[in-house]
């Protein structure tokens, strides 16, 4: 593998610092320094041959195969230089969100799922205070917060149903949706009865994710850390286990599909799509997606949706194993 020379003094130039913040090459032999280097790292396959790769040395992988398997994520050969440079782009839009997001994609990787939340929420809170996330809060003005966040809870034998019921709102997360999902959640673990816990939503979608009017509204960051931890729904999803399960129709968006993304059975309907557009934002994931979506569908395809902002359809999310079956 070729390799530019490293050294530590000018290590920042291939971060958010320097002017690299991004690199592009071949996934067998790229042209780029081996050592403790923040940019974003693309590997690409342009013979689609699949060539045998140390994946740790890259945070996305594209090659010209179809349908190829993890970590690869497939693109048409005459739209893989369109691909590179939308990747470029974004890195480049946002570099200290992009180049966070991926390192926080390794370092989650090989710790417990926990710990990699509470490692997401710390990085999520720096976002917050970062230039990149206001200078999307001034693109985006005034907008005023959401009402509502209604919740349907049925039980019926083993089984407790959660329904997400503010279509009006397209079932946005809203601090009172998701206050009132902790809550559900939490009393379902408590439940000495152990129950099932199938989580759906009524309308349109399952969930247009968090209300742009309470994005930085938060006065205390630390202490939104505290609260984005400790009343985390990723956390009680996870912990059900094979108890809890999730239908996702029509779009599911940011916080609308990450919390959920943990649970162990996942079914779509044929309508479904999913995307994850937070680094536009200059953010990262913060509802636990770099951890459930990362651990259904490997860190580099989960790096590339997150970095693009692109939306992943049912056939390609169940190709990919961010559902398990696509049904009515």
């Amino acid at each position: 593998m070729s390799m530019t020379q490293f050294d530590f003094l000018s290590a920042e130039q291939w971060s958010a610092l320097g002017d690299v913040p991004v690199l592009v090459g071949d996934a067998v032999a790229p042209d780029w320094p081996e050592g403790p280097v923040d940019a974003v790292r693309i590997g690409v396959d342009r013979a689609g041959a699949l060539p045998p790769v140390d994946p740790g040395q890259f945070d996305v992988l594209l090659t010209a195969a179809e349908r190829a398997p993890g970590p690869w994520v497939s693109v048409k050969a005459d739209a893989l230089d369109r691909e590179m440079a939308r990747l470029e782009a974004a890195v480049r839009a946002c570099p200290v969100a992009a180049t966070t997001l991926t390192r926080v994609l390794r370092m989650g990787e090989g710790v417990a799922a926990d710990d990699a939340l509470t490692l997401e929420s710390l990085a999520y809170s720096t976002l917050l205070a970062g230039g990149e996330f206001r200078r999307w809060l001034a693109k985006r003005g005034d907008v005023a917060a959401l009402a509502g966040g209604e919740l349907k809870l049925e039980r019926e034998g083993d089984c407790l149903t959660v329904t997400l019921a503010s279509p009006a709102t397209r079932n946005a997360m809203t601090a009172a949706m998701r206050d009132a999902l902790f809550e559900a959640l939490a009393n379902a673990l408590d439940d000495p009865s152990t129950p099932a816990v199938l989580m759906r939503a009524e309308g349109d979608c399952f969930s247009t994710g968090g209300d742009l009017g309470e994005f930085g509204s938060a006065a205390d960051l630390a202490m939104a850390h505290i609260v984005r931890s400790r009343r985390s729904a990723a956390r009680l999803i996870l912990a059900l286990g094979e108890r809890a399960a999730v239908h996702f129709h029509g779009g599911a968006i940011g916080s609308g599909l990450e919390a959920f993304a943990g649970a162990a059975r996942r079914t779509a309907s044929g309508n479904a799509w999913f995307q994850l557009p937070e680094v536009t934002m200059g953010l990262i994931p913060g509802a636990g997606g770099t951890v459930t979506v990362a651990r259904a569908i490997g860190r580099h395809r989960a790096a590339w949706m997150m970095l693009t902002g692109q939306r992943v359809r049912a056939r390609q999310a169940l190709d990919w194993g961010l559902v398990d079956e696509i049904v009515p």
